[in-house]
């Protein structure tokens, strides 16, 4: 899939490189704009003929390459290709230059500026001068983006344009200092910035469009939001594919837990400090959540029981597994396949399957997701609101930045589209496995609800219930986990 986002990254930058192009069509239409003298953004002034074709042209371009950015998988940060974990900046001011090229096309000129003599013998609009300062800070933003990339990339070609670009922006101001000559410097300008956009995306196809490596586990020991003993994570679990978190601790009866819909490890920390006294517990994070790195397929029930038998204890030695949320349904289904695996249950606000069909563009769209999770699109995105969410939603700060990371809400989103997939399969195993003879305690707070009533009944379990609210319950009351984990 990451192939696959180079090439639609690509497309768009050379998208946006025709669009912004479409100038050269404006010499012919709109003959009143001084071909010498004049801004090629005077082709868009509200006066003009033809303006809301190029106007039109201008947003859209910008908003291509913005796009095309957003879908620019992220370098692998590995010792092999120190040079490129850096481009960031680059493409970050590459995508402002996308977005005050849109805005510029947004807010066009009242008239042609340099064109017509009578242009602002009066007042002008607000408009008009926002569409000069994105001007100004557009061509700011992508020579920065030249520059810093050419830097990372250490390539004497977009070097020759960077410098050719920047001696055209040279000329254009000489041009309006003197007051004539503007209008070819700004065409060469803008053919050079076309060009590179052009580069830019042969590059990724050429360049960058190799497979990322995978990441190795790396054993640490210390807290790092955990409760001590070994935590082991990769070098940047923002950056390819890998084994999953895992931290554990204290000696004793194995306990496995597995967090709820978006949950980290942290989440669990007063639990498994209580835990720990008497336990040998582990806490993950799965893929694409907390510190784990992203997995190349979509969350599927079977591959979830997989990873919980993977960590769970050798035969004979048996487990006590705790889930929350959805992750419920891994667990119900870890024991239906894995009996013999199981010593407790214990089901925290568990998650109802019921019986929606599976949503074939849900399923498209999530084979899409793991890769979209490494792309400045969603890094961006997680930066701007994923800290803000996560403290609105459980009020605890995010020790690790871990809702800082483009693969969260990635991740998020694919284990929401992958319910109905989820339902389906445990369905189909409740009707053709029984449930084994071992102790279980759902912990629930809910208003009434069948669906949610029936299952203590259907799994022979102990119910405890508590009052509603907002927050969920490994943060408010951990106490009832640990003392569910400990009945006997």
């Amino acid at each position: 899939m990451e192939r696959r986002l180079y090439v639609f990254a690509a497309c768009a930058f050379i998208v946006a490189a025709v669009l912004g192009s479409a100038w050269v069509t404006g010499q012919f239409t709109t003959p009143l704009v001084d071909r010498t003298n004049g801004y090629v953004s005077e082709l868009g002034a509200r006066d003009q003929p033809w303006t809301r074709l190029f106007r039109v042209c201008e947003a859209l371009s910008g908003l291509a390459c913005a796009f095309g950015v957003a879908l620019v998988p992220r370098a692998p940060m590995v010792p092999a290709v120190p040079r490129m974990a850096r481009e960031w900046p680059g493409w970050l001011a590459l995508a402002a230059f996308g977005l005050l090229t849109f805005a510029g096309g947004l807010f066009p000129l009242d008239c042609a500026a340099l064109s017509d003599t009578l242009c602002g013998r009066t007042a002008t609009s607000l408009a008009h001068r926002a569409h000069l300062l994105a001007g100004v800070l557009s061509t700011g933003a992508v020579l920065a983006a030249m520059a810093v990339l050419s830097a990372r990339w250490r390539s004497w070609a977009s070097w020759l344009f960077t410098l050719l670009t920047l001696a055209a922006t040279a000329l254009t101001g000489a041009g309006l200092a003197a007051g004539h000559g503007v209008g070819l410097a700004h065409r060469a300008q803008l053919t050079l910035i076309a060009v590179w956009l052009v580069y830019v995306a042969m590059r990724l196809l050429v360049v960058d469009g190799d497979e990322e490596e995978q990441v190795p586990l790396r054993v640490a020991p210390g807290r790092a939001g955990g409760v001590g003993g070994a935590r082991g994570q990769a070098p940047d679990p923002t950056i390819g594919y890998g084994r999953p978190h895992v931290v554990e601790e204290g000696t004793g009866p194995t306990v496995l837990i597995t967090t709820g819909p978006g949950a980290a490890w942290f989440h669990w920390d007063a639990v498994a400090v209580a835990l720990a006294a008497g336990h040998r517990v582990i806490r993950f994070d799965r893929p694409g959540l907390g510190l784990s790195p992203r997995s190349p397929a979509p969350p599927s029930l079977y591959a979830e029981v997989a990873r919980l038998a993977a960590l769970s204890p050798d035969h004979p030695e048996q487990v006590i597994v705790v889930a929350h949320g959805v992750a419920c349904w891994h667990a119900e289904a870890f024991a239906r396949l894995h009996p013999l695996c199981l010593a407790k249950l214990v089901l925290v606000e568990p998650a109802c399957p019921g019986g929606r069909r599976p949503l074939p563009a849900a399923r498209s769209a999530g084979r899409w997701l793991p890769a979209l999770g490494g792309t400045w699109g969603a890094a961006a995105l997680a930066r701007l609101t994923g800290p803000a969410a996560h403290r609105l939603l459980t009020g605890l700060p995010d020790p690790s930045g871990v809702y800082r990371m483009g693969k969260v809400p990635a991740a998020v989103a694919g284990e929401w589209l992958a319910r109905r997939d989820m339902a389906a399969d445990l369905l189909r195993l409740r009707a053709d496995k029984p449930f084994p003879p071992v102790p279980v305690t759902v912990i629930d707070a809910y208003e009434r609800d069948g669906c949610r009533e029936r299952l203590p009944g259907d799994l022979g379990a102990a119910l405890v219930r508590l009052p509603a609210a907002g927050r969920p319950v490994p943060l408010r009351d951990p106490d009832v986990i640990v003392e569910a984990v400990a009945a006997r």
